[in-house]
Formats: structure tokens, sequence, C-alpha cells
């Protein structure tokens, strides 16, 4: 198990709570996580680019010239790739760029992630993170006091309604329920910041 303070809300230590190490104490791979992260900005591709190929240009099909006597080469249609306003060649088309990776190596994706902030000490718990009210600036001070500004901050099964709508002003700081939480998103950012909620629900998961 590892110990960690709670930060409380002036940005101080608290009370310490223990981490599972089957979750946060592993020693990260750099090949697991790349692999994770490959195929999550894959499965976000939309896959819908597309150019005309040679059966998609509105072109005549009738034959350029004779075939022979003319002392040039032989050619048919002018939508030909070699031709200008022909289509091209092995142009790109819609297709899924998705690949497989199992839910077990995802799971495990996710624990090198969670190890390597708790490593590099870039991991803060707090008892919770809520707003009185859904303002941008009652939110940007309450991350100065807890000496952050570039942040994944991660709840429970629910994000307050109010830290929602406030956070959407504020640049380098992102809002996940626990069930968003993914390693793209942790690596992404300098702080990763989990509440009481968070934690209970990670080891309730991998448990």
């Amino acid at each position: 198990m590892v110990d960690i303070a709670i930060t409380t809300a002036d940005g101080a230590a608290g009370e310490k709570i223990s981490l599972s190490d089957d979750i946060f104490g592993l020693e990260p791979r750099a090949d697991i996580l790349h692999r994770v992260v490959r195929w999550q900005l894959a499965r976000r591709q939309a896959g819908t680019h597309q150019t005309l190929g040679r059966s998609d240009i509105a072109r005549t099909g009738k034959k350029m010239y004779k075939q022979k006597g003319t002392g040039r080469a032989r050619h048919a249609q002018a939508s030909a790739p070699q031709f200008r306003g022909g289509g091209r060649a092995f142009g790109p088309v819609v297709r899924s760029h998705a690949h497989e990776l199992n839910k077990k190596f995802r799971a495990l994706g996710l624990k090198h992630a969670l190890s390597a902030k708790l490593k590099d000490q870039q991991i803060v718990v707090l008892e919770s993170f809520s707003l009185a009210e859904p303002k941008t600036k009652a939110l940007k001070e309450r991350i100065e006091k807890l000496g952050f500004v570039n942040a994944l901050i991660v709840d429970g099964a629910e994000v307050e309604n109010n830290v929602k709508l406030a956070v959407r002003s504020v640049p380098y700081v992102d809002v996940l329920p626990v069930q968003g939480i993914n390693v793209y998103d942790i690596l992404r950012r300098d702080t990763l910041v989990l509440t009481k909620a968070a934690i209970d629900a990670l080891e309730a998961r991998f448990k």
C-alpha cells in the first residue's frame, strides 16, 4: 500500500489515505501506455476522408484516340490518373481506423498510467471537488490554492454541475467522472486530481 496525503481546500496536506499497489504501485511501461494511446486515438479518427478515383470522375469513357498509328502512347479514357483532371490512384477511402485491443490489456494500461503519475508525484487527492456557484473565477481561485494549472480532475460517478459549467472556459483543465477516466487524458495533463470517491470507485473496479 502507498500512503498519500489528502490535500485540503487551502492546498495544505491533511490526513493520509492508502492507495493499492495493484493499481498505483506498478512499474510503468512505456510500450503498454503507447499501445493503449494508439488504440484510443485510432478509435477517434472519423475515417471520412476520400478522393475521387478513376471510376468517380465525370468524364466520357470514350477512348482518347485510336490504338495504333499515331506514334503516341496507348491510352484509353481521359479519367486515368496520369492525366490532368483524372482520378487519383490509390487515394484514401472511407474506412474505420479502429483496431482491436482486449479489455485486460486496456485495464493494465490504465493501471500503468495511474502508477506513472504517482511515481512522478503528479497525483493530488481531494476529499471532494465542488463549487457553490458555476463561476469560472471561483474555479480558477480554487485551482490556484491547490497549486496546479494543467490538470485532469476525476470525480465520482457524477461531476457536480457547477464544476462542469465553470470548467468550460478554463484552458488546460479537464473534468471527468470516474467512468470516463482513460490513459490518453491522464498522460496529456501534468497533474492528476482524484477525489476520494474516484479512488474508491477505481479500487472497487479493479478488485
